[in-house]
């Protein structure tokens, strides 16, 4: 709770975007209020009311009401027109959410989390096969088999190569479509699992398959709404862009492909509640009035 609260006040008064933001909202709140004083006075002319004390008492709500104004929320929103669509940022639990889902993956789609040695536990890929598959391994891996069966591997390890894990690889991009129509999981593998058992991807790899996931959610979501995590903001070890660069790809990448033709109505990008000191709500809000 703390640590949020200093995040918050972090983003409105230390960064530039912040403090532009706050002034603005200020200044908007002192001319309001200096304008219904100058209104006050101006019908009473005989108050008693002390000018300094008037002005001392505008410039204090000015700026408390600016501050509270600019305050970053948890969830910023926008509504695209022509075609309409809209997109959120929110903090949450991904698989609280309605709708579809999109879980990110790696090349040979791996689901066992014993001992964290593929999977971990507590990521999303992890909880995917805990709370919606109740732990069952063998039945996701069954199903992703079948989801898989169309596409077309680039290679099989050795397993005296890949010591754990599954060996066939697919390529970047590859989606995985399971669940039923009314409520789709779509498995995005954006990442290369080495042989070391790490995952290795970067802003190319995850910018070409969000290409491949768009076009998955076309054809299969039937235009409902979706949701999705920060992808590559976990083991995907991508060092060189932070969670709001990440969430900024994502959306720049979204709305380009919806410009062509509607791949959702609704798609919201969830932020894990731990992840939250990380992301820059104010600069995703003007980042999205920028599309």
């Amino acid at each position: 709770m703390i640590g949020a609260f200093r995040h918050q006040l972090r983003t409105v008064l230390g960064t530039r975007l912040g403090l532009t933001t706050t002034g603005r909202a200020c200044a908007v709140q002192f001319g309001l209020l200096s304008g219904a004083v100058q209104l006050y006075l101006t019908f009473w002319p005989d108050s008693s009311l002390p000018r300094g004390t008037a002005f001392l008492a505008v410039v204090g709500l000015s700026l408390a009401g600016g501050i509270l104004r600019s305050w970053p929320r948890k969830q910023v929103g926008h509504e695209f027109l022509r075609p309409g669509f809209r997109v959120n940022i929110e903090v949450g639990d991904l698989f609280a959410q309605p709708g579809h889902l999109v879980i990110g993956s790696n090349d040979v789609f791996d689901t066992d989390t014993r001992d964290d040695l593929l999977i971990i536990h507590g990521s999303v890929q992890g909880q995917f096969l805990h709370r919606v598959y109740a732990s069952e391994t063998a039945r996701l891996d069954e199903e992703l088999g079948a989801a898989l069966a169309g596409a077309q591997p680039v290679g099989v390890e050795e397993r005296a190569a890949k010591r754990a894990g599954k060996l066939v690889r697919y390529p970047l991009g590859t989606v995985a479509v399971l669940g039923l129509p009314a409520r789709r999981y779509f498995l995005s593998a954006y990442g290369t699992m080495r042989n070391d058992l790490t995952v290795d991807s970067g802003p190319d790899q995850i910018w070409n398959s969000l290409g491949g996931l768009w076009q998955a959610i076309h054809l299969h979501a039937r235009r409902e709404a979706v949701a999705m995590p920060v992808i590559g903001s976990g083991m995907a070890r991508i060092d060189s862009m932070d969670h709001t660069s990440l969430i900024k790809m994502i959306l720049l990448s979204f709305v380009t492909r919806s410009r062509r033709s509607v791949v959702c109505k609704e798609l919201t990008i969830v932020v894990r509640p731990e992840d939250y000191g990380q992301v820059d709500m104010l600069e995703l809000a003007s980042f999205l009035r920028t599309l």
